[in-house]
């Protein structure tokens, strides 16, 4: 964005466009460590009843993790 649009912005808005992008990836990852506490809850509940096996389980928790690294690493860099 250029100086103009930049002022523009924060005249009309209040805040700068900077304090956007920081709600927006602390929405993302909220509801992305939101979705994994379910997601981990429900493969533990489950792997407690035996309906699936401790590899799942351990599948589902291993994929998490794997995801939330790389949005980290794609949105924080």
């Amino acid at each position: 964005m250029t100086a103009d649009q930049i002022a523009a912005f924060q005249a009309n808005g209040g805040f700068a466009p900077s304090a956007v992008s920081v709600v927006v990836l602390g929405f993302v990852f909220a509801v992305l460590l939101l979705w994994g506490v379910w997601a981990m809850r429900t493969a533990y509940v489950g792997w407690a009843e035996n309906r699936i096996n401790q590899r799942q389980f351990l599948g589902v928790c291993i994929r998490f993790v794997a995801m939330y690294l790389v949005l980290t690493f794609f949105l924080l860099s």
